[in-house]
């Protein structure tokens, strides 16, 4: 089944208070409710966008492939993309965990990986 995971970007993103959050972007209290408890089964393209915008992801990001217990599919499948591990990444921790040392070097990647992404898609 392909569900919507909206708990892993915004746990990527640092938004600790989504509800707060998606209400400052101008989504209503019931959107806004339905993001944070994760109990959103459908979106139209306009809600889509929107908050693909906001969140600076794609709509693969928000989507989660979990096959049903029956399912077989060959390793290679295109919807094996959209499977995602149940590990969220907190990065806060992950880089407070790092010695200050190696921060500026990781910094580093970063920028360039962003200006790498902004030139591959300009």
């Amino acid at each position: 089944m392909i569900v919507y995971n909206f708990q892993r970007v915004l746990k990527a993103r640092g938004i600790e208070r989504p509800f707060s959050y998606l209400k400052q972007a101008g989504f209503s209290d019931r959107f806004a409710t339905r993001i944070k408890g994760n109990k959103v089964l459908r979106l139209n393209s306009r809600e889509l966008e929107k908050i693909c915008l906001l969140l600076r992801c794609t709509p693969n990001d928000l989507m989660e492939w979990v096959p049903d217990n029956n399912a077989q599919v060959d390793a290679d499948h295109p919807l094996n993309i959209i499977r995602k591990s149940d590990k969220i990444i907190d990065l806060t921790k992950t880089l407070n965990a790092i010695p200050l040392g190696q921060l500026d070097e990781i910094e580093k990647l970063i920028q360039e990986k962003i200006q790498t992404n902004k030139t591959q898609y300009s």
